[in-house]
């Protein structure tokens, strides 16, 4: 046993194969760069990291409390105007760079600058983030769990069904098992290497999240009321409109573009390091932007028609996943079959998400202490292990404490990250791109539009440069007041 543990500690056990080749120069080990086995690979991998549980879980909601048809405009709008850019510079700074986030700010940063310093908080905001996502993961996975084997039944009533999430969230051990598979199943499958653990996988699990999105929007618009959620969704209301005000939908719609793409925390970057030149950044950016809002869309269409066809009030965040629907399933003809369907396609979608995640923060230790892939997964896992436990007591035995703002343990990380890190974080590569001190606007066009595809227009610079930042900023304000 001791012998087994040092090898693989070592990343010489034959469970975890390397995909990195080592060789010397100058008496330092340096790495050399793996890359995607096919650009359907990185396209499904990307997209993967994006699409995660604000797709599937805020979206929907958002968009029918903000004008339905009108908010989903806006969104396309502030995806293309803001998103996009943003996507196809933390691409560049990993394609130009061929290196993870510190790194790659270094390769490609004036002699003497900082920007790299940023590379460090990016990561922070990697590891912050799974402090808590992995867990939410965990809720997933147990509720395909519990309607796979039968814990949802027909004939439920509404406080059974709310009450199995709340005695998940008081029990800690359970809480513990299910966000430990998470860690250690997302380890375990990076640690097999790009092609064959993280690629591999992404392209069956994003696969068949698409089609089970397929599978349960074609049920839900069958269902009898299903007509009312599509306009409670879709159609632009007047009277929302004008309650709600231009304004704050406009508002919405831009806070929701920016988020879904997880930009800022060096997410993507670390998947524009193993690009290769054939194609665009901002063709490829396009169509993960696509793949990343069919999805959000389609989740409005399984949700809403369901709701509606049912009676069941619509709410926000984790109750609508969690209590609304599963009220709503075992009401259903067939409900725990739909349930079961339903949660293994928020599983995939959240877990995708992870392993992307675990990715960037394994090839970031790669990078900087130059060590294997092996020994990076099994430092990681065992980092991440730990840093989550916090997140999943606050709900039962640290449910007195509070944080900012008088938030729990959960709402305090994610309001780290997505109020701080990733607005903050995307400005920095912004202007990192753009101006004279960093990378450069002329070098980073000129990355963008190496390959075939979509190019991007040098008379956008003042655009990127004055009007892209204020954008941004008001993002970042937003979020903080």
């Amino acid at each position: 046993m001791k012998f087994a543990l040092s090898n693989i500690i070592k990343g010489n056990a034959p469970l975890f194969s390397m995909i990195w080749r080592h060789f010397y120069s100058g008496g330092k080990i340096y790495m050399q760069r793996e890359s995607f086995k096919s650009r359907l690979g990185f396209l499904l991998v990307s997209a993967g990291c994006a699409i995660g549980i604000g797709n599937v879980w805020r979206f929907p909601y958002v968009a029918g409390e903000n004008g339905g048809g009108l908010f989903v405009l806006f969104y396309l709008i502030f995806l293309v105007i803001m998103g996009l850019p943003v996507l196809t510079m933390e691409f560049a700074v990993g394609r130009a760079s061929r290196k993870s986030a510190v790194l790659g700010y270094k390769a490609l940063e004036k002699p003497g600058s900082k920007w790299h310093i940023h590379g460090w908080f990016a990561m922070a905001g990697c590891y912050l983030l799974m402090m808590y996502y992995t867990t939410v993961s965990g809720w997933m996975l147990s509720y395909f769990y519990k309607f796979a084997t039968g814990a949802f039944h027909s004939g439920m009533d509404t406080d059974a069904t709310s009450s199995v999430f709340t005695d998940l969230l008081g029990d800690p051990l359970q809480m513990t098992i299910w966000m430990v598979i998470i860690v250690v199943a997302g380890f375990f499958i990076c640690s097999r290497g790009l092609q064959n653990g993280l690629e591999r996988i992404s392209k069956f699990m994003m696969l068949a999240l698409l089609a089970l999105i397929v599978i349960l929007v074609v049920h839900s618009l069958t269902l009898s009321g299903a007509k009312e959620g599509l306009k409670f969704y879709l159609v632009p209301n007047a009277k929302t409109v004008s309650e709600v005000g231009l304004r704050n939908i406009i508002s919405a719609a831009m806070n929701q573009s920016f988020f879904t793409l997880s930009l800022g925390v060096a997410a993507m970057e670390i998947f524009g390091s193993y690009m290769s030149k054939d194609n665009t950044l901002a063709g490829e950016g396009v169509r993960i932007c696509a793949l990343d809002t069919f999805v959000a869309i389609m989740a409005g269409l399984i949700i809403f028609p369901a709701c509606f066809s049912y009676g069941v009030e619509v709410g926000a965040g984790p109750s609508l996943i969690f209590v609304t629907l599963p009220n709503v399933f075992v009401n259903m003809a067939g409900g725990r079959i739909w349930g079961a369907l339903f949660f293994l396609f928020m599983t995939f979608a959240s877990f995708s998400t992870v392993i992307a995640v675990f990715e960037n923060i394994i090839s970031f230790c790669m990078d900087m202490f130059h060590i294997s892939r092996n020994k990076a997964s099994l430092i990681n896992c065992i980092i991440i292990l730990i840093a989550s436990m916090p997140c999943v007591l606050g709900y039962n035995v640290w449910s007195s404490v509070h944080l900012i703002g008088g938030r729990d343990i959960l709402d305090t990380e994610d309001f780290l990250v997505s109020n701080l890190l990733l607005p903050l974080g995307s400005l920095v590569y912004l202007l990192f791109c753009v101006t004279k001190w960093g990378f450069g606007f002329d070098k980073y066009i000129e990355e963008a539009n190496t390959g075939k595809g979509l190019k991007i227009s040098k008379k956008l610079k003042p655009y990127f440069q004055f009007i892209l930042p204020i954008l941004i900023l008001i993002i970042l304000i937003q979020g903080l007041l």
